[in-house]
């Protein structure tokens, strides 16, 4: 609600441009988008990386949200679109920063001018924020298609040119990384690699078949693979310190800190403290660096005073010691709840789907075969991998019930409707291949597993639109499947054809294995006029 009960309404074009916009005035070049909203991401074992995380995660499926929307203001007649003031400034904002810095693009950036980047745009969301949280002004202006479309070019430019600074020497690309704030700029430091990144950048359509294939070959070589379970870590998994060693402070460390030594050289213990066998630590009530700072403002001895004033390595030895910087959440440090050594199912559907639209990606750039084969090889082999494929003695539950997640030392764990289920829906659909383009229903059989087809004849039983109960007769080397209530059959021939039966008796044969739009229309509106349609592939 605006003023005196009326409600704000915006356009479709700006409710699109809003998200985008508030993501990219977070974006720190090379980095990611700056995750300072004190809200994780898809990944909340992760969450402790709000604060000082950049997520490419976002940045990936940024790429994949402006090639949509520029596919969808290139097909609009339209030549103007109206949206709020604010948002209108807030565009022009960022356009002008883009436009300001699109020079480095090819040279890369520095510290400084990344820290120039990210403040002027940090600067163009506040400016907004302030905007809209204070008093709206209800007034509308128009943007060009045009200038819609620079706008989105210029911004895919400085996402791609992120993206590209994200590959790793292993082919795989990174997923988070940490902001390091100077005086003098901004630096990025690396995590070590994650499912979700590979997922995202294959899901972004940034890359080709051809890459995707690298991607999957270094995955399915790398740490991230579990051999037990035939699928993949969300982290690879590692060793963590002791419980004696994880906040042990090294001797060589020591000598950095000249108020250290001379702490442990009177027997002061209220910062440092040594052990009857010689190790030396932080005292445990000093949890961070706060903490630290108020210990050395308490410190009254004579002999330390003149330490404290000229002490700056200290917080550097605390940092290296316990390394809060790089704590990711209970994704470092626990072993259950998607922690160390556990997969996440929904990822491995996610990536599965995923390696299904570079397929079929792959079938229209006509890649060759053996790019082709590899990637089906790799769709099957991720499926294998599914609780669904497994027993339960293997997948430590109901293989027919999604789970959570599995950790290193036991089954699945957390039954429940994830996300998963989605994921697997829709690469199910695909497997099956119907597509629908520009209004018609095209079939296709490019990654069907042949052997589903029956081996004997048998009946398909279903509920009509009516939720009738009815059946068909299904012959040898047929499958059948219901799309908007509507049996469809498949089966195996010498040539592609499509054969539409209707509850008035009659039929009609179309020639390939397209739809025509009225037909699908038929479909998609549920009127009850199609009985079953069958679908003919030519066998290779």
């Amino acid at each position: 609600i605006w003023k005196d009960g009326q409600l704000l309404t915006a356009s479709l074009t700006e409710k699109l441009l809003i998200p985008l916009l508030t993501k990219l005035s977070n974006l720190v070049p090379e980095g990611g988008i700056w995750m300072n909203t004190q809200r994780p991401e898809w990944n909340d074992a992760n969450n402790a990386l709000v604060g000082h995380g950049l997520s490419m995660v976002t940045v990936y499926y940024i790429h994949r949200y402006l090639q949509f929307i520029k596919d969808f203001y290139g097909r609009q007649d339209l030549q103007e679109f109206e949206i709020s003031q604010e948002s209108a400034a807030f565009f022009e904002s960022i356009y002008t920063v883009f436009n300001r810095f699109s020079n480095y693009l090819d040279k890369g950036f520095t510290d400084k001018t990344r820290k120039e980047v990210t403040d002027s745009l940090g600067l163009a969301g506040e400016a907004y924020r302030e905007q809209v949280y204070g008093k709206i002004s209800g007034r509308k202006v128009s943007v060009s298609r045009e200038h819609l479309i620079e706008f989105i070019d210029l911004a895919i430019s400085f996402i791609r040119q992120s993206i590209q600074a994200n590959r790793r020497k292993d082919s795989l690309y990174h997923a988070y990384n940490l902001i390091t704030l100077k005086k003098s700029g901004y630096g990025i430091e690396y995590l070590y690699p994650m499912l979700e990144g590979q997922v995202a950048v294959l899901s972004s359509g940034f890359i080709n078949p051809r890459e995707a294939l690298e991607i999957l070959n270094s995955l399915r070589n790398s740490d991230l693979y579990r051999e037990d379970q035939d699928s993949y870590l969300l982290y690879p998994d590692r060793n963590l310190a002791t419980f004696m060693d994880k906040s042990m402070i090294e001797v060589k460390r020591m000598q950095k800190s000249g108020l250290l030594k001379k702490l442990l050289e009177i027997g002061d213990r209220s910062i440092i403290q040594q052990d009857a066998e010689g190790r030396l630590y932080f005292n445990p009530e000093i949890c961070n660096a706060n903490d630290l700072r108020s210990a050395m403002a308490r410190l009254n001895n004579p002999a330390v005073l003149e330490l404290v004033k000229e002490e700056k390595a200290i917080f550097e030895i605390h940092e290296e010691v316990f390394n809060h910087h790089s704590f990711t959440g209970r994704s470092g440090k626990f072993f259950g709840y998607e922690g160390l050594g556990s997969i996440y199912w929904h990822m491995n559907s996610k990536l599965l789907l995923a390696v299904q639209e570079i397929y079929y990606k792959a079938i229209s750039e006509n890649e060759p075969e053996q790019v082709l084969e590899g990637l089906k090889s790799f769709y099957y082999d991720i499926k294998e991998g599914l609780g669904t494929k497994k027993n339960p003695e293997k997948y430590g539950a109901f293989p027919t019930d999604p789970y959570s997640h599995t950790p290193a030392h036991k089954g699945a764990q957390q039954p429940g409707m994830t996300g998963q289920v989605k994921e697997d829906i829709l690469s199910r659909f695909g497997e099956l291949g119907i597509t629908i383009q520009d209004g018609s229903i095209e079939f296709n059989d490019a990654l069907l597993d042949q052997d589903e087809f029956l081996k004997d004849p048998a009946s398909f039983e279903y509920f009509n639109l009516h939720q009738r109960k009815e059946h068909l007769k299904l012959s040898k080397g047929s499958l059948a499947f219901l799309f908007c209530q509507v049996p469809i059959v498949y089966s195996l021939s010498r040539s592609n054809g499509i054969h539409v039966q209707f509850n008035d008796g009659s039929s009609e044969k179309i020639e390939g294995r397209k739809l025509p739009v009225s037909l699908s229309r038929k479909i998609f509106s549920r009127d009850g006029s199609i009985r079953c349609i069958q679908v003919k592939f030519g066998k290779k």
